[in-house]
């Protein structure tokens, strides 16, 4: 099951990347990503966000995604 919804993820980040104009068009543009990523920032942040979705998707599928957690995030959590 995890595969489908991997599969469905890189599909919608897919998407994301390659009609990020309809993405703006549909539910409009951002404030802070025009402000933060300079001209044009709505559309850069949709493809960014599409590509984030591919990668994190990938991880998840090949099981990658739960060790770079933990690397990443697991002082934070060790108990003494």
């Amino acid at each position: 099951m995890g595969y489908v919804f991997g599969i469905l993820i890189i599909i919608v980040g897919a998407f994301m990347v390659i009609k990020t104009e309809w993405f703006v068009s549909s539910f409009g543009y951002s404030g802070w990503a025009e402000e933060k990523l300079g001209g044009g920032g709505t559309r850069t942040m949709y493809k960014l966000l599409g590509i984030a979705a591919i990668l994190l998707s990938l991880m998840g599928m090949t099981g990658m995604l739960g060790e770079v957690i933990i690397k990443v995030f697991g002082r934070m959590f060790v108990i003494s």
